[in-house]
């Protein structure tokens, strides 16, 4: 008797545009049920002051922000819209690309997965530059791809377009040339591509594409380039040590869950073997685009801390590899057989715990469902009380004597940029950065534009009086202002007084060699 398939290409291709679809839709109103996290809010506060590029990163988060809130205002949702519809490209083109390269039955199980992976839905949630990213790198890595198949324009440009998307996001795109060039370079079948103009043309696009951030760090003495490059661990001197390297693991199976990220190292393991279909190119491609990434910062966190979500991109590609090399059928199943083998329970396992650990942290996020103490709720923590925050400031500000004259600042840009967005009206106001570090506020204030001024502060705690004395002529005693959630205590501001700004917004390196010792 002939076998007759219980699903169609056309129903698993069906099912996967339905989820990604029906999950971006969720994610807008998901997205108004919490409170901007400081990050989110510093972003907003760029997407206020356009500029060719920041000190702390490429300008597309604030370019989008900018369009997205001028459409739809000044709104939480608005602000996170292009992260959300950001991942949902990078969802639509992983699923392009294994429908292209494998089949619909892992069209629909990357479809699956991307949605899953906490990494991904934090990328797709809150207003940073991780989206972009991704989209940008699964964008490129798709039309690349398509481009060493065929060679052909349009594949080439299109991957460089998307690779300039991607460096106007986030600096870390750039691992994205010597990926491709690796993967090339090892490719008896593509290596040729490599003869001809058009994969220079097309990085060159890209490299066009990111000459305003160029142009601006020329202009400003390089500034970002000196912030990365501290962050990097430049500075901190040569020294080798794994301090920092069993976090950075440990951060890296949190976010994709600890059995999608075993699978992910099993089907890079796999590759490195040569465990996978030898006519087919795709593999080793996903290999070069994801491994090298990942292994990369494993060894940077030899020498510094690495946030977790930095490496996130590569994952774009490298869940794909896993989705494939883990479902694809053994060679004596049947092509739509029931998912009975071991090696497909182990990925229904992993599909299940990814989705029940990222259902938990979303839900945890806006109901508070889990007794976490406080101090270890980093969810409560930076998104609780902000608005409170905002209208108590707000009173404060007009019982000042000159309220109109009283300028808001916090000590750190996350505070400054919270009071930004949830003081009524929204106002302008400064982060002094004099103890802390340089950021973006630098270009947006200087010493002569507040000098005479009143003001009030948030500060983390209460023993900066006399700090800020060195700033102002007077400076009264702060007022607690304990934020609450669920009953518990979870933050606790100082809020102070301040009269008679005398100057000193920029922050003093701390001493000479210092990476970042260079004025804006």
């Amino acid at each position: 008797m002939e076998h007759t398939p219980r699903w169609t290409d056309t129903h698993y291709m069906r099912l996967a545009w339905l989820l990604i679809g029906l999950c971006a839709v969720g994610r807008v109103f998901y997205a108004q049920g919490f409170l901007l996290v400081p990050d989110e809010t510093n972003y907003w506060q760029w997407a206020r002051h356009l500029d060719w590029s920041y000190h702390d990163q490429a300008p597309m988060i604030a370019w989008t922000i900018y369009l997205t809130t001028w459409l739809l205002g000044h709104t939480e949702a608005a602000v996170r819209l292009p992260s959300i519809i950001a991942m949902t490209v990078a969802s639509v083109y992983l699923v392009l690309m294994a429908r292209r390269w494998f089949n619909a039955r892992i069209a629909w199980h990357a479809a699956l997965v991307s949605q899953a992976i906490l990494l991904f839905n934090v990328g797709a949630l809150l207003a940073t530059s991780d989206g972009l990213q991704a989209a940008a790198w699964a964008a490129a890595a798709y039309h690349t791809a398509r481009a060493f198949e065929s060679d052909r324009w349009p594949q080439w440009i299109f991957g460089g377009v998307w690779f300039g998307f991607g460096m106007l996001s986030k600096y870390t795109m750039v691992l994205f040339l010597p990926c491709v060039l690796a993967y090339a370079l090892l490719s008896r079948i593509h290596r040729k591509r490599m003869a001809g103009p058009k994969p220079y043309i097309a990085c060159a696009v890209g490299l066009i594409m990111f000459a305003p951030v160029i142009l601006w760090n020329a202009a400003h003495d390089w500034n970002s380039v000196r912030h990365v490059a501290h962050i990097g661990g430049a500075g901190q001197g040569l020294a080798v040590h794994f301090n920092f390297f069993g976090d950075y693991v440990a951060s890296q199976a949190a976010l994709l869950t600890p059995l999608v990220f075993i699978l992910i190292c099993g089907a890079w393991i796999r590759v490195m073997a040569g465990r996978y279909p030898q006519q087919e190119w795709i593999f080793p491609y996903l290999f070069y685009t994801s491994f090298p990434v990942i292994a990369g910062f494993a060894v940077l966190s030899l020498h510094t801390r690495i946030y977790g979500n930095w490496p996130g991109a590569g994952y774009a590609t490298a869940t794909l590899l896993a989705t494939a090399l883990w479902c694809l059928p053994r060679s004596k199943e049947k092509p739509d057989s029931p998912a009975g083998g071991s090696p497909r329970k182990i990925w229904w396992w992993s599909l299940g715990s990814a989705y029940l650990l990222t259902g938990a942290v979303l839900l945890h996020v806006l109901l508070s469902v889990f007794p976490i103490p406080p101090h270890l709720d980093r969810a409560a923590q930076e998104t609780v009380g902000w608005d409170r925050l905002g209208r108590q400031v707000a009173r404060i500000q007009e019982g000042m004597p000159r309220p109109d004259d009283t300028f808001l600042f916090g000590l750190r840009y996350q505070i400054a940029s919270e009071l930004a967005f949830y003081v009524p009206g929204q106002p302008y106001t400064v982060s002094i950065n004099r103890w802390s570090r340089p950021n973006v506020y630098d270009y947006w204030w200087q010493d002569s534009d507040l000098i005479g001024r009143d003001a009030v502060g948030v500060l983390r705690d209460d023993q900066s009086r006399e700090r800020l004395m060195t700033v102002f002529e007077q400076v009264q005693a702060p007022e607690a202002f304990t934020v609450y959630h669920a009953g518990a205590p979870v933050n606790t501001h100082y809020i102070y007084r301040c009269y008679g700004f005398k100057g000193g917004l920029r922050w003093i390196p701390p001493h000479a060699r210092d990476v970042r010792a260079v004025s804006p």
